[in-house]
């Protein structure tokens, strides 16, 4: 759900001595693109004044945003990638100034692929409340220190509203599809109840029609291991020196999460109870593999993200609720008659094949009658960012529709 980044989401392997010497430098105290940092490949979006769901309010807003393909002078061949938790704009791309690594879905989003960007223009934004590059708590606010904690509660209906403003300030009258995979699910299955005039197709790819009171205690954990850091310091830490940043929480809270990305089997089958090094982990100082691999992506991780941040984006996971003063969810997801992709994974611990299983029988335009398409796979939750091969091709059904 949350990595998104091709790095982290490959097949799982043992982390070398060479990848552990990438992380042993003190982290800096906000992984976050800063302004002055290099754009990249970012265009940015200027939305003016922002009012929030619970009731906050920001001045003025923006998304960091990413295009592929052309315009049309029709303007209607324009498609809306939404990414998950910690994932971003960088869709397709190589890693460097201003991109931390390559791009997430290079082979699901490009020139004669499932989302053939000779075809379509492709939009990939940083949701709002987001780190790299879209307004959020490392942003600035008008007093000219960051928001931090001040940044106003979020929820995916918000974020949803900043990606249709966007699409506004785009001039798209209607995007030709809306495709999202976990969190990013969570903004499509929005915008198909909230904006059904404006999606002439959808894709929902791992992603619940709310988010549970399992799913929303294992959120917390991560909030609560990231905010009990001493160095968070009520969340005002972006003045601090490199390694004094509240980066032991922000990675523990990735190693929590990194758990239920991925399937048991796949953890068994990859790292059984292998030993790091030759060195006993019964008593001796040594590690077990899997503890290896996940306190490195949870220490590489720091160095590319934002701890405020981080506690923003999983509240608004937890807002998720599709049904929420609609007369709940049967009589939301009825709103949603376009053509739509509901997309589980057999192996998903994180949002189960029965969270998609509904909203494939609740939707009337599901493609595949009252059933999602299953994707049957060792990965778990990030299948949907491994499986390539298989996504593209329910992708190919869903744009051909």
């Amino acid at each position: 759900m949350h990595s998104q980044r091709s790095d982290d989401t490959v097949p799982w392997s043992f982390v070398t001595a060479a990848e552990t010497r990438t992380v042993i430098g003190r982290p800096p105290a906000t992984g976050a693109w800063r302004d002055g940092d290099p754009a990249g490949d970012r265009v940015f979006a200027d939305l003016g004044a922002f009012s929030f769901e619970a009731g906050g309010f920001v001045p003025h807003v923006r998304l960091a945003y990413e295009t592929w393909g052309t315009l049309n002078e029709e303007r209607d061949n324009a498609v809306l990638v939404l990414h998950a938790l910690t994932g971003d704009s960088h869709v397709r791309g190589p890693a460097g100034r201003g991109h931390a690594t390559a791009g997430w879905w290079e082979d699901v989003v490009g020139p004669g692929l499932p989302v053939d960007t000779d075809r379509y223009f492709v939009v990939a934004p940083n949701m709002l409340g987001g780190c790299q590059g879209s307004t959020g708590p490392a942003s600035f606010a008008p007093d000219g220190y960051e928001w931090a904690t001040r940044f106003p509660y979020t929820t995916v209906r918000d974020q949803v509203q900043a990606q249709a403003m966007l699409g506004e300030h785009l001039g798209i009258r209607a995007w030709e599809a809306v495709i999202g995979g976990s969190m990013g699910g969570m903004h499509a299955l929005e915008w198909g109840v909230s904006y059904p005039e404006k999606v002439r197709r959808l894709a929902v790819l791992a992603a619940p029609p709310e988010t549970t009171a399992d799913q929303v205690a294992q959120n917390t954990v991560q909030i609560e291991a990231v905010r009990t850091d001493p160095y968070f310091n009520g969340g005002h830490y972006y003045d601090a020196a490199d390694g004094d940043g509240p980066h032991r929480g922000l990675a523990l809270a990735r190693r929590l999460a990194m758990i239920n990305y991925r399937s048991p089997h796949e953890l068994n089958q990859r790292f059984g109870r292998t030993w790091q090094s030759e060195i006993s982990p019964l008593g001796r100082g040594g590690r077990f593999a899997v503890e290896s691999y996940i306190d490195f992506h949870g220490n590489k991780f720091t160095r590319r993200f934002d701890a405020n941040s981080y506690t923003v984006l999983v509240e608004a996971m937890n807002s998720h609720d599709v049904g929420r003063d609609r007369d709940g969810l049967s009589a939301a997801l009825s709103r949603v008659t376009m053509p739509t992709l509901v997309l589980g994974i057999d192996s998903d611990r994180l949002f189960p094949l029965p969270g998609q299983e509904f909203i494939a029988a609740q939707v009337p335009g599901n493609i595949d009658g009252d059933a999602p398409a299953v994707l049957s796979s060792p990965f778990g939750h990030d299948a949907f960012l491994i499986e390539h091969e298989a996504v593209g091709t329910h992708l190919r059904r869903l744009l051909s529709a």
